[in-house]
């Protein structure tokens, strides 16, 4: 009986263990290119934007401390901006530092010793000299298309979705951006 509950128990957490850190990112990425702002393109929908009507950026800014101070913005269907203000780091599960991999937080400062307020962000395609991220969790539970311009090339963004498709994304969920200029 014990055999029966501790297979599939070891099954789960080696599935966890494996999807976790078994996601492809982007060589040689550069934090001071990606740095700037984006336009969200795409994503699988997320209860933290469920209120973001379209209109939908995010600015990266390198601090000389090492960090990322991350601003994401929104359109709420009431024509209001939504401000998020966020910090972003290198993760710290990995020896040595990938640059693609990244935790962001927009939990209060004083709770950033607790390992549940940092979120991956994990850089796995880059385009076109960094005008195009595709942007996921290892889980495959967020995922986002970003580009410098708010207008994007469609083909591009459905090139980045078929290589998240081709990494365990659902991406028959995700929805597109409004943004003003689309």
């Amino acid at each position: 009986m014990k055999l029966l509950i501790a297979v599939p128990l070891l099954a789960v957490f080696v599935g966890c263990a494996t999807q976790t850190h078994n996601l492809p990112t982007q060589a040689d990425v550069n934090l001071e290119k990606y740095a700037g702002t984006w336009y969200e393109q795409a994503r699988l929908p997320n209860r933290f934007q469920e209120d973001c009507a379209g209109d939908v950026r995010a600015d990266y800014t390198l601090l000389a401390n090492g960090s990322i101070e991350v601003v994401n913005q929104c359109r709420t269907s009431d024509g209001k901006t939504k401000v998020a203000q966020g910090e972003g780091r290198l993760a710290t599960a990995f020896d040595p530092p990938d640059p693609a991999r990244l935790e962001v937080r927009f939990a209060p400062k004083w709770t950033s010793w607790l390992p549940m307020v940092w979120g991956d962000y994990w850089i796995m395609r880059l385009e076109g000299n960094y005008q195009y991220s595709l942007v996921g969790t290892p889980n495959r539970k967020y995922l986002w298309v970003l580009s410098r311009e708010r207008s994007a090339d469609d083909a591009t963004v459905r090139r980045l979705l078929d290589h998240a498709r081709t990494l365990g994304f659902d991406v028959d969920q995700v929805v597109r951006t409004k943004n003003k200029s689309n």
